[in-house]
């Protein structure tokens, strides 16, 4: 029993789900993880089948087991076992959305995900935190630059990378009215605004936030989105007219906003905070070397584990994926 509608209807697809969210980040911060776990509480009390599993995380701003302690599982530090419970509730027709460290889940629980959840198309929403180098201080036990890599290669799995705190909020509600594994990949801290409340999200829809001729810069992911737009301005200064696209949905891809960017623009680059190899510049250079062959340059992290440990920002221009970085590259590629 649902306490609304018998089914997760599309009205929940409204991103603000009666939110004022602009509010609500003045006392909590823009963090995409918080949000994510406020966008859980918002729908399971829309919905008895919406329910959070943790991995020993907690989260004290978003109060899930002491609103709905019900519809609230503390599993403990055991992330196979976390995903095995996650798809033993779906078969019972429950949507849980399971909340652990990106690299706990894709690679700790890797064959539960593949074998519980991808391999049975399960209706379980993996939700990986600290995505990337964004646990900066932690250290490479607990950055993460190869789960989009990953997760990519496991049929029926969708992969969301929301741009900032407002896409991250969007993309809970999208991953709980569709129907199937979602991965949905965040970062750690808060993050630049990019959107506005109400932004249309739709997966496997890109998001074009500037237009452009010259070039077509493709991002994904938390800060990722807002370095790539000021490399865009770094750009406009330098009369060089980027396309700058929002790619929050990393499978499917949207196919036509790539290649319609590669004919139009002709130079392409993607920008990601994962691993060169098999994340967003490998999606995108395959999908084009079918469909408008163009040279995708690639920023990301290339192929190596981080050597110095320090704050996020920090650790963009160490590896090579900060703003100044991809405007030096853009210029070197159109000279």
């Amino acid at each position: 029993m649902t306490r609304k509608d018998d089914r997760m209807s599309g009205d929940l697809l409204d991103a603000q789900i009666g939110r004022d969210l602009a509010g609500w980040f003045s006392d909590h911060g823009r963090s995409g993880r918080t949000t994510c776990r406020q966008a859980q509480l918002d729908l399971a009390h829309r919905d008895e089948r919406i329910f959070s599993l943790e991995g020993d995380l907690g989260l004290p701003a978003v109060p899930f087991p002491d609103e709905l302690p019900d519809q609230y599982r503390q599993i403990g530090i055991a992330e196979a076992n976390l995903m095995g419970v996650a798809a033993g509730m779906a078969m019972r027709g429950i949507k849980p959305f399971v909340n652990t460290f990106a690299t706990f889940a894709t690679m700790r629980a890797c064959e539960q995900v593949r074998l519980d959840i991808a391999y049975h198309a399960s209706n379980v929403k993996v939700v990986g935190y600290y995505a990337g180098i964004s646990g900066g201080w932690a250290g490479p036990s607990h950055h993460c630059i190869e789960d989009i890599a990953i997760m990519r290669v496991l049929p029926n799995m969708t992969i969301l990378s929301p741009a900032d705190a407002f896409e991250a909020y969007q993309a809970t509600v999208a991953a709980a009215a569709h129907e199937g594994p979602v991965y949905l990949r965040l970062g750690r801290s808060d993050t630049p605004r990019v959107h506005e409340q109400g932004q249309p999200f739709e997966i496997g829809r890109a998001v074009q936030l500037r237009d452009g001729h010259d070039a077509t810069i493709v991002a994904t992911g938390g800060l990722m989105v807002a370095e790539a737009l000021r490399a865009a301005e770094l750009l406009e200064a330098h009369g060089v007219n980027c396309r700058m696209l929002n790619v929050h949905t990393l499978k499917p891809l949207d196919t036509e906003a790539l290649t319609a960017a590669a004919r139009e623009t002709g130079a392409i680059v993607t920008l990601e905070d994962h691993n060169v190899i098999g994340g967003l510049g490998s999606a995108v250079a395959s999908v084009l070397a079918q469909r408008h062959p163009v040279t995708v340059d690639r920023f990301g992290i290339s192929d190596r584990y981080c050597v110095r440990c320090d704050d996020y920002e920090e650790m963009l221009s160490l590896h090579g994926i900060a703003a100044q970085d991809v405007c030096d590259g853009l210029l070197r590629r159109l000279r």
